[in-house]
């Protein structure tokens, strides 16, 4: 399947966001980070606007490059199955997420990937501070003792305090709670975007 290229540093993963890039310049910041695996946390690993990105298409152009792919959206995604897991607004609980079954079984695979592998964490969102693999899995995987470090679009690698910029919260009664999602992802009660999502 794919083949280690070097010492595996042990507690450690990278997290990317595949946001507009070319599938070119996706597999070039991978491979310029020794990237070995990549675990895909999207709830739907699919894009309209981006199809290069599909589940299909991304483990084809990651296999042609040597590195793997291994889906564990259904586990690790930022849109869960399940009302249970979302507040009045449609944010995601990520706490009542983090507590469940399904999440830990996920953590538990990818704990065992990152001791043999060096591994990436996927979604969309190009910026961590913005996005569920920070904000949920992320932090599930710090509380283990394990490393983030956020591979950003220009190439640069972010230490996981550096994320959110390290700017005090000037309206904390406005910000999203750490442990809910940014914004609304309920189906029930998103409004479309003005790219039609």
């Amino acid at each position: 399947m794919y083949h280690r290229r070097r010492e595996v540093v042990k507690n450690l993963v990278f997290t990317i966001g595949h946001s507009n890039h070319s599938a070119e310049k996706f597999v070039r910041l991978l491979k310029g980070h020794g990237i070995e695996v990549v675990v895909d946390t999207r709830s739907h690993p699919y894009s309209r606007h981006a199809p290069r990105f599909n589940a299909s298409a991304l483990e084809a152009a990651l296999s042609r490059d040597g590195i793997g792919y291994l889906f564990l959206g259904g586990e690790l995604g930022g849109r869960p199955e399940g009302g249970e897991f979302y507040d009045a607004k449609g944010r995601v609980d990520y706490a009542l997420v983090g507590c469940s079954r399904q999440f830990l079984d996920g953590i538990s695979r990818l704990e065992k990937e990152l001791r043999t592998h060096t591994t990436a964490l996927l979604c969309s969102e190009e910026d961590p501070a913005r996005c569920h693999r920070r904000l949920l899995v992320g932090l599930a995987l710090e509380e283990r003792g394990v490393t983030l470090r956020h591979i950003r679009g220009d190439g640069s690698v972010e230490k996981e305090g550096e994320a959110d910029g390290g700017q005090p919260v000037l309206f904390p009664e406005t910000e999203a709670s750490p442990r809910k999602s940014i914004r609304s992802v309920s189906r029930k009660r998103r409004r479309p975007s003005s790219s039609g999502r």
